[in-house]
């Protein structure tokens, strides 16, 4: 295994958690499998606080550790040499309050689920929510009507020009496959929020009658739309679930795209912030659901910040809208300097990474060796980068998907973090599951982000939890090692190696 202090640390595994059962392909261990009666976890009597001085250092890498926990002592001395690469805390100097990490429940996630026995069923949705021995998760994404990752499109009411919605009703999808998992979540983690999407209204409020395509809300319909979305909260709240915040809608550029299949309907910055302003925020505010929060775009940050600028600069819009939420899938060609921007303009709106995945997918493909782990380097470069560009939280697509990646009825196929084998009643968590794991294990909801200087080679981003902890995590995305030394400008320094492609958190008081 990879991984050793240098100095001023001693080093021991002192926590008997269930180790990984490792899915192995020519030596290279891709995955960690579960089952009905076993799967690796944090160990619910985990000492999570270490003792002062002391601290706990979770490192999972391309060579086959998954969480190993080991646990060193600080050195004091604030003179103490520096040895390799040099990262300087400082826990007086805060940013943004955490909101937290989760997925979404989507069609092909229940679909999946449904393949499995109870008992397995009960130990995926465990292995993301359980506070105890999970990942903590505590947001989940909800799509309102179909997406492409269901067996059909559809919306909750395509009786054309039913201009009093006596026929929205939900869908076998919602109570076969959303309601009752997310409702297993919930139970084991009620502070769970949910968040709540829209692909497309019903296609006969739409300009071009199509579930894709280039097709907009008619204007005729922006409050009949807002009543249909009210209707969804009625109905999920009927069911036990409610929303803590809905936004306006699926990736709305996607209308602007040609051919593209994917469902979709477009706004303009300028009829968004209408929609919002006079339609969607008044109707909502006069409701039962007037808690619930209304979120910007729900799409890729190369619009922004000029997407949302109408709606947060429209006085009568803004006191509606509480945040951007934003997709991750344009960022190579989009600096996270958007971001910073967005915040610095509207300082008292939140930004929340709603959806990440990656496609083509790799399970099953002779890429899966070569990819995966970088694939869980990509997640959690991505979460550094969102928290240090000032995302209150980051979530994941699809929790489970199959072997293919799938179902989808477009054939858009995406890697997921756990995949699903009912064959063999079992699941396997890929590097990706790991990835976001060692930031929503360990970093509560109002935990703060912290200054952590970054280097060259070691990216890394910093907070401190409500119970006063320190949690740093660290990516080493290099194929060697890196010594390093970590300076808390109050509580001394710490020397570590760490080892090729590898994730780290490091925990104390």
């Amino acid at each position: 295994m990879w991984g050793t202090f240098l100095v001023f640390v001693f080093f021991f595994v002192t926590v008997s958690a269930k180790d990984c059962l490792p899915y192995t392909i020519d030596g290279n261990v891709i995955a960690c499998i579960c089952n009905s009666t076993y799967c690796d976890d944090t160990p619910e009597n985990e000492p999570i606080v270490p003792e002062k001085g002391s601290f706990y250092w979770y490192v999972s890498n391309k060579g086959g550790d998954r969480l190993r926990m080991t646990t060193g002592k600080f050195n004091s001395n604030k003179t103490s040499s520096v040895s390799g690469e040099h990262l300087i805390l400082n826990s007086k100097k805060k940013y943004q309050t955490i909101l937290g990490f989760g997925g979404a429940f989507t069609d092909s996630v229940g679909i999946n689920l449904r393949k499995l026995s109870p008992a397995t069923q009960d130990q995926l949705i465990r292995t993301y929510y359980d506070p105890k021995v999970g990942s903590r998760y505590n947001l989940a994404r909800v799509p309102i009507g179909g997406t492409d990752f269901s067996t059909r499109a559809y919306t909750y009411d395509e009786h054309i020009n039913d201009t009093s919605l006596e026929h929205f009703q939900l869908t076998y999808e919602d109570y076969e496959y959303k309601i009752p998992f997310i409702k297993k979540a919930r139970e084991l983690n009620p502070t769970t929020k949910l968040l709540s999407a829209a692909w497309t209204a019903p296609t006969w409020m739409k300009t071009n009658g199509k579930y894709n395509g280039y097709g907009f809300l008619e204007k005729k319909y922006y409050q009949l739309y807002a009543d249909y979305l009210l209707k969804f909260l009625d109905a999920y709240k009927e069911n036990g679930l409610d929303m803590w915040a809905i936004t306006t809608g699926n990736e709305p550029t996607n209308a602007y795209r040609l051919h593209f299949p994917l469902n979709t309907m477009g706004w303009t910055p300028q009829t968004m912030a209408d929609w919002v302003a006079n339609y969607m925020g008044p109707s909502l505010a006069l409701s039962s659901h007037n808690e619930t929060l209304i979120l910007l775009l729900d799409d890729n940050r190369n619009v922004l910040p000029w997407f949302v600028s109408p709606t947060f600069t429209d006085r009568n819009a803004s006191k509606y809208a509480a945040g951007t939420a934003v997709h991750w899938y344009e960022d190579s060609n989009t600096p996270a300097t958007v971001l910073d921007w967005t915040h610095d303009s509207f300082p008292d709106k939140i930004i929340l990474l709603t959806e990440a995945s990656l496609v083509p997918r790799t399970w099953g493909t002779p890429k899966v060796v070569s990819e995966i782990w970088k694939r869980a380097e990509m997640y959690a470069s991505s979460i550094i980068e969102y928290m240090n560009h000032w995302a209150v939280g980051w979530m994941d697509w699809n929790l489970a998907l199959d072997e293919r990646g799938a179902p989808n009825w477009l054939n858009n196929t995406n890697d997921a973090s756990v995949i699903v084998n009912p064959s063999k009643d079992e699941f396997y968590k890929t590097p990706m599951y790991y990835a976001i794991k060692h930031f929503s294990r360990f970093v509560d909801r109002h935990s703060v982000r912290i200054s952590i200087t970054n280097t060259a080679t070691i990216k890394t981003t910093a907070f401190v939890t409500p119970s006063a902890e320190i949690v740093v995590v660290l990516c080493n995305r290099n194929n060697s090692s890196k010594t390093m030394t970590l300076t808390d400008l109050d509580r001394g320094t710490m020397h570590l190696t760490l080892s090729p492609n590898s994730i780290n958190t490091v925990i104390y008081q």
